[in-house]
């Protein structure tokens, strides 16, 4: 292993493919933990430096002696399956997202780790329509859904495995919804732009979000390694925009008609259903689940984030969104995934 070899969970996905390609370019050495090698090797196929560990956050203790001789854990592996495929998974979350972060940073600290950095979310924050949110309006896990619930108490088990362990330095980075090169899953971001180019948004749906590139949010990671303050959050959040801002803005990019009515809110408890039907049949994430209905209409205008803070200590720059669409755009492109003769993911 190199001097400086980085620990990744979550490694194929959006946010840790782009971590680890980071990782590589500023001269760490990488092992990266991932559930399928053939996803891996598709995702890295010509990047050197990098060890592969085939694991699962359900068992913690079978791959923990491969962080032995890494200096940081960069845990951006989490379980989301509730608002990417629909239905009620909180036995899951909890398995995953809570305790598998708990065994996480106590697997590290016992090889000898003693810098960790935890992707949390922007759902650990909560704020009045409009105001402006920044790291310390914390959310009442009580009022929260599953999924952003496991992620308010898995950002608490670091918290609490670092108040009985000082010499463990945790720092966490909030991003907001990601975009960016290199999502194979797809994410709910990729199927959304997938869909809008092919043409087969049905209208507009209500609510706002914050967008940021994931290659945004892995610098964010990387420097809150490297110079964050030991239980210090920052925020990754990016440009607020509404979706009947944002579905125009791909077409423009993509250079196709986009839809313009936006859709009753009786109509989308429709289509969530329908998708959730879909989603369960096949591996293809919902576009649309009955979480996502409830959180759109929840968190409507909750989405403006101050960043100042990791600007000022993690030196964090947002990149234009319209770069980060088109980036996306051209990734897919160049991977056949919008092919004239298919339309569909390879």
């Amino acid at each position: 292993m190199s001097q400086n070899t980085a620990f990744v969970t979550g490694a194929t996905g959006l946010l840790g493919s782009n971590l680890v390609r980071l990782l590589i370019e500023r001269g760490y050495g990488v092992v990266a933990l991932v559930r399928s090698l053939e996803k891996a090797r598709r995702q890295f196929p010509d990047l050197s430096g990098i060890r592969l560990v085939v694991g699962d956050l359900d068992n913690v203790a079978a791959f923990a002696p491969t962080m032995q001789g890494c200096v940081v854990v960069f845990h951006t592996a989490a379980f989301f399956r509730d608002n990417y495929k629909g239905g009620r998974h909180w036995q899951t979350l909890q398995r995953i997202n809570i305790d598998g972060t708990a065994a996480l940073i106590e697997q590290a600290y016992q090889a000898g780790i003693r810098r960790f950095v935890q992707t949390s979310s922007i759902a650990v924050l909560n704020g009045e329509p409009g105001a402006i949110i920044d790291e310390t309006d914390e959310r009442d896990p009580a009022g929260a859904d599953d999924y952003y619930r496991s992620k308010i108490l898995a950002d608490q088990a670091v918290r609490a495995f670092c108040a009985s362990h000082s010499a463990m330095n945790a720092t966490f980075v909030l991003p907001g919804w990601m975009w960016g090169p290199g999502d194979r899953g797809p994410t709910s971001s990729g199927q959304l732009l997938l869909d809008t180019v092919r043409g087969k948004l049905p209208g507009l749906v209500p609510g706002s979000f914050s967008l940021v590139d994931a290659r945004d949010v892995a610098s964010a990671l990387l420097a809150a390694a490297e110079r964050g303050r030991s239980g210090e959050r920052y925020l990754a959040a990016g440009r607020h925009m509404t979706m009947a801002e944002l579905i125009p803005l791909i077409g423009q990019i993509a250079d196709v008609p986009t839809p313009r009515r936006k859709l009753p809110v009786a109509l989308l408890y429709l289509i969530a259903g329908i998708q959730e039907l879909i989603a369960g049949l096949s591996d293809k994430p919902a576009l649309l689940s009955f979480a996502t209905v409830r959180l759109m209409l929840k968190e409507a205008g909750r989405s403006h984030f101050n960043p100042l803070k990791s600007q000022r200590e993690l030196g964090l720059v947002f990149r234009p969104l319209e770069l980060t669409l088109r980036d996306t755009l051209a990734w897919y492109r160049a991977h056949e995934w919008l092919s004239e003769s298919a339309g569909a993911r390879p």
